[in-house]
């Protein structure tokens, strides 16, 4: 059934009519043409379609976009601010954190909502938070390594393992 959706996407209003059934992933994937979260296992297991919604990462192949109205939603496109990678994106970088790039994006933004509640973590601890994000090339030690880099970055330096 068609319906007036309203949202805030990267920090702009977003108003459509559309299929409210229709999930998030695809809304922004062909009407909004962002492309950051890819359709990975359509199940909402792999992580490879995480966004921010209202700062808490979500997979939006399981989200019907009648679900996200009047809510802020960011991906990977709005996470750098004024032409600066944001500190996770710059760790990932740093460490070659990526192969194929894939599961970037959702592992970028699910250790984006991680960090903001959890600031100073052990190794352990990101390794559980990241272990629904699935990458297929085998990146796991390096991505664990760019998110602690990036928690030090994050706390101005200030990070002591624990």
């Amino acid at each position: 059934m068609e319906e007036f959706i309203h949202f805030r996407l990267n920090g702009k209003p977003v108003r459509m009519t559309l299929d409210s059934e229709r999930m998030l992933l695809w809304v922004m994937r062909t009407e909004l043409e962002l492309t950051g979260a890819k359709y990975g296992c359509g199940k909402g297991l792999c992580g490879a379609c995480t966004v921010l919604v209202n700062n808490r990462a979500a997979q939006a192949c399981q989200i019907p976009v009648k679900n996200i109205s009047g809510k802020e939603i960011f991906t990977i496109e709005g996470l750098a601010a004024n032409g600066k990678l944001h500190p996770l994106q710059e760790a990932f970088v740093k460490h070659n954190a990526f192969q194929c790039g894939f599961c970037t994006p959702g592992m970028i933004l699910n250790a984006y909502d991680f960090l903001q509640h959890n600031p100073i973590p052990t190794y352990t601890e990101v390794l559980k938070a990241m272990e629904n994000n699935l990458c297929r090339c085998g990146s796991h030690t390096r991505i664990i390594k760019a998110v602690l880099t990036a928690a030090q970055e994050m706390a101005g330096g200030k990070y002591e393992e624990r």
